[in-house]
């Protein structure tokens, strides 16, 4: 069984990898908030430029997994 001590060095270590996790989280989400602003922006810039995202979105699908991604991209 665990001394006492022992016990307190694993409590202590868990608690500190939950606060390092709970910060790494908070940054990935502001990371996350980041892109999703600049993905809004290009879209709003695409459809300012008359690009319909949408039928761009449905011809994707169709290619979707019928070519070899080296045919879409071209």
């Amino acid at each position: 069984m665990a001394t006492d001590t022992e016990k307190s060095e694993k409590v202590g270590f868990h608690k500190g990898s939950l606060a390092v996790l709970s910060k790494e989280r908070e940054e990935m989400m502001r990371i996350l908030q980041i892109v999703e602003q600049l993905m809004q922006m290009h879209i709003k810039e695409l459809k300012d430029l008359g690009v319909d995202l949408a039928t761009e979105a449905k011809q994707a699908t169709k290619l979707k997994g019928k070519k070899p991604i080296e045919d879409v991209l071209r």
